[in-house]
């Protein structure tokens, strides 16, 4: 059990429920690009506290309890600090480079955050499988292109309320942090590398074509 680890959570766990108790605490605190257009950028990081309700908690907090074990074994605390966090700004950060103009955009939740530990651990262990509802098992390198997948999809169809850019933010960070702090990686799992890499190139050549 990791005091660093356990300490996130309750972190998590604290703001999400005076979230859920206090609306104005909830409206202060969350993603809302035209506030953050304001000046109040302390929302890019305290919005990947606060969550909607007890299930998006509870997903969240069990989907980073499952992977960061992984990352703080191969990576240490510092990393894994590192990893958590850079993944929740670059989640919020692509978050405002694709919603800059639509003011009213809110979002709340740790999602880019536990998606970029997830991707971490996906590069760390790639063949450790994910259960998609603990029914079809697969390895964690075809969950990841999966997933990154299926999060463009969801930010072209636009058709839910679900943050797919933040996902696919905290992805990126998770991958290029965890590159960056373990270099052997690209000689060690360099077919895992340019797998998840397909993906994000993908993204970022339909935004420049204007497909997003």
């Amino acid at each position: 059990m990791n005091v660093i680890l356990i300490g996130i959570i309750v972190a998590n766990i604290l703001i999400s429920y005076q979230g859920f108790n206090d609306y104005n605490f909830f409206r202060r605190f969350e993603f809302h690009v035209g506030s953050i257009r304001s000046g109040e950028q302390i929302r890019m990081l305290s919005s990947g506290f606060l969550h909607v309700d007890l299930m998006h908690l509870a997903f969240n907090m069990l989907t980073l309890w499952f992977f960061a074990p992984d990352v703080i074994s191969h990576l240490g605390n510092f990393s894994f600090v590192l990893v958590y966090f850079g993944s929740l700004i670059f989640g919020s950060l692509l978050t405002m480079v694709f919603h800059k103009n639509d003011y009213s955009y809110r979002a709340v939740g740790a999602s880019g955050a536990v998606t970029g530990v997830l991707y971490s651990a996906i590069l760390l262990n790639p063949d450790k499988e994910v259960g998609l509802y603990f029914l079809i098992w697969l390895p964690g390198y075809v969950f990841g292109i999966l997933y990154l997948l299926y999060s463009i999809y969801g930010m072209k169809a636009k058709n839910d309320n679900i943050g797919h850019t933040a996902h696919f933010g905290g992805a990126i960070g998770g991958y290029l942090i965890t590159l960056i702090k373990d270099p052997s990686l690209f000689s060690d799992q360099t077919f895992v590398v340019i797998l998840l890499l397909i993906p994000i190139l993908i993204l970022f050549g339909m935004a420049k074509l204007g497909k997003l």
